[in-house]
């Protein structure tokens, strides 16, 4: 019984150091910021047009 629980808590154990070293997710190294600068350019506003309301009557 005593072997039965031991095989049984080592080989969960096992799988669990295999499912952590194969789930690590991989990082990307960062790339260097470019030191081009970068230039905005702004954005055209629109106007709408607004219309006058017409008389409710009430």
């Amino acid at each position: 019984m005593l072997v039965n629980i031991t095989i049984l808590i080592v080989s969960l154990v096992v799988l669990n150091l295999l499912l952590l070293k194969f789930s690590c997710n991989k990082t990307v190294k960062q790339q260097k910021p470019s030191t081009t600068p970068v230039v905005l350019k702004p954005q055209p506003t629109i106007q709408l047009a607004t219309e006058p309301l017409a008389p409710t009557g009430s």
